[in-house]
Parts: structure tokens; C-alpha cells; sequence
């Protein structure tokens, strides 16, 4: 009961909050301009993050109030600082803007003090702390290039939250399941706003904040000795959209380091897909190779090997689908013959 009181409790704190942080943001000024990686043409209220990071504070308050995490409160809180330190710079880079080494820096440090804590905490040798660290710094720039799209991010924090909210089920790990389902609600809440065509925008703090939470409960959870395919196949699909398309630049001899609007998945929408159909897209691939990471887990060698070959078959066909959709449209227009 208390677990779906918090879930409850964070999901109507989403809905309401943004009605109050609208006008806020309104009378502050802070709006997005489009650049060369927007896949948006006008200038557009931004910041809109602020109600999901306010949802998600009322939801871990909610959650040690109530009862839903009993022990290993210490690596909650943790999680949750990393979640809230990661907002306030996305925020400040929303407000005012932050130079490319600022931002990095103030990840970084974000990632070690919280992985430091958390190695304190779990007993695990501090050999970890560079990966970890790096992990977290890099995923919230990840979660960051993958928001350019009405309702990518939403559906992303909703199949993530809900992944970790089962791994803690199934790991006996209550807090895994508290923050998983946090981050769900607290992103459902906001999935009308983020699905409303290019009137509000997350903003660099929403983005933030959806990178630092799945990273920080996969690496608290891998600490924690949870199953890695339970942490890791939800964020399968942008970690694989990110590389390639920053393999792909660097090929190409571009500035891998610039705005760019090259994803995979801003480049369905190239191809003619809505940005519905293109946060879609992602969402059912990273569903499947959710669903078959959680199978791979738990199961026999052959079964592993299946799960991790159709896996791998799901990411390749989702990296190469906007060429593939460009050749079918360009022969299926070659092979129609106008009526004489």
C-alpha cells in the first residue's frame, strides 16, 4: 500500500504542478530557441522540467513517509541528491547557460561524490568510482541529445521507471522499486505537456533530471548486486542511438562535438515519420529489448543466447530504419509506372 500511495501521490503532483510552473516560466522568460539540433522551427516556452523535478521530490519524500523504503534509506537519498544536483544545473544551464567544460565539470562531480557515497554504502571496492562517475555524467548528457522530439522523453522515463520498479521487485530491493516507480509517474504525469505539439519543452533541466535518475538507480542497483540485464537493457536504444550517430559524424570527418540534428530517431522523422511515430518507434524497441533482457536474466545459456541475438537483431534494425524506410519509399516510387 504505501508503494502505490507514493506512485499515486507523485503521478497527481505531475499532472497539477505544470499548471503552476507554466505562468512562472512564462513571466521569467526562459524559452527555447531553435539551433541546428531542434527538430522544432519556432521559439517555444522550455523549463518545463521543473515540475517533473518538483513531482519527483514530492515522490521520494512520499516514498519515506509512508514507508515504501524501509531500509537502505542511505542509498535512496543518495540517488535522489544526484537526482536533484543534476536538475539544479540543468536548470542553471536553462536560466543562463553554462560553458561546454562547466557542464561537464559539474557532472562529473555530480557522478563521483554520489558514486563515492554510494561505494561507501554498499561495501563495494572504490575501483568502480572512475566507471561509475563516468556513467552518470555521460548518461545525462545521453537522455539530453535524445530529447529533441515531442514525447521521447515521457515514454523513456515511463518504460525505464517501470523496468526498475520491477527489477526491484524481483531483486528484493525496495528502494529500486520506489525510485523506479517515481521516475514513471512522475514522467506520466507529463506525458500529456510532452506529447502537445511545441507548446512547452522539458528543457535541459526535465533532460537532466531523466539521465541522472536512470543512471544513478542502475548504478546504485549494479552496486547493490541487482542483475545487470535488469539495469541495462532499458537504456539500450539511446545508448546505441548515441554512439552510432556519433560514430557516423566522426567517420564523416564532422565536428562530433556540434549541435547536430543526426540521431536515429530525428532522422525518422526526415524520412516522414510524426514525432509521435518516431518516440514510438523507440519506445517499442527499447519495450522489446526490455522484455528480453528480463527473460536473458534468470534463464539457461540457450536461452541467454537467443535473448541477446534477438536483441542485437532489434537494435541494428532500429539504427539502420530510417535508411532502410528512405530505400523502400525511393523503389517503391521507381516501380510505379504512371497511367498512360
Amino acid at each position: 500500500m504505501p508503494l502505490y500511495l507514493t506512485a499515486g501521490i507523485t503521478l497527481l503532483a505531475s499532472i497539477l504542478l505544470p499548471f503552476a510552473v507554466k505562468p512562472w516560466l512564462v513571466r521569467m522568460g526562459v524559452v527555447d530557441v531553435p539551433s541546428a539540433r531542434s527538430s522544432h522551427s519556432r521559439t517555444t516556452i522550455r523549463g518545463m522540467g521543473v515540475a517533473v523535478s518538483l513531482a519527483t521530490a514530492v515522490g521520494y519524500a512520499a516514498a519515506l513517509l509512508l514507508g515504501a523504503v524501509t531500509v537502505d534509506r542511505s542509498v535512496f537519498l543518495v540517488v535522489f541528491a544526484v537526482i536533484g544536483a543534476s536538475a539544479a544545473v540543468g536548470w542553471i544551464e536553462d536560466l543562463r547557460g553554462l560553458s561546454i567544460r562547466g557542464r561537464a565539470a559539474a557532472q562529473l562531480g555530480i557522478g563521483a561524490a554520489g558514486s563515492a557515497a554510494l561505494l561507501v554504502l554498499t561495501g563495494q571496492s572504490f575501483w568502480w568510482l572512475p566507471l561509475a562517475a563516468v556513467a552518470i555524467a555521460a548518461y545525462i548528457n545521453i537522455a539530453n541529445f535524445m530529447d529533441g522530439i515531442n514525447g521521447i522523453s515521457s515514454f523513456h522515463g515511463i518504460l525505464t521507471g517501470g523496468a526498475y520498479a520491477v527489477a526491484g521487485v524481483l531483486a528484493a530491493q525496495p528502494w529500486l522499486t520506489a525510485g523506479g516507480a517515481v521516475l514513471a509517474m512522475a514522467f506520466l504525469g507529463f506525458l500529456p505537456w510532452n506529447l502537445s505539439r511545441g507548446s512547452v519543452f522539458l528543457g535541459d533541466v526535465g533532460s537532466y533530471l531523466l539521465g541522472a535518475s536512470a543512471a544513478a538507480l542502475a548504478v546504485a542497483g549494479f552496486l547493490s548486486g541487482v542483475y545487470v540485464e535488469y539495469l541495462l537493457t532499458p537504456l539500450l536504444v539511446y545508448l546505441a542511438d548515441t554512439g552510432y550517430t556519433l560514430l557516423r559524424r566522426i567517420k564523416a570527418g564532422e565536428r562530433w562535438y556540434a549541435s547536430h540534428r543526426e540521431h536515429v530517431y530525428q532522422r525518422l522523422t526526415d524520412v516522414g515519420f510524426s514525432h509521435l511515430q518516431s518516440a514510438a518507434t523507440v519506445s517499442v524497441c527499447t519495450a522489446a529489448v526490455i522484455v528480453l533482457g528480463f527473460i536473458a536474466a534468470t534463464a539457461p545459456l540457450a536461452i541467454v543466447v537467443l535473448c541477446a541475438a534477438g536483441s542485437l537483431a532489434v537494435l541494428v534494425l532500429y539504427l539502420a530504419s530510417p535508411d532502410l524506410i528512405r530505400r523502400f519509399r525511393r523503389r517503391h516510387k521507381v516501380t510505379r509506372v504512371p497511367a498512360s
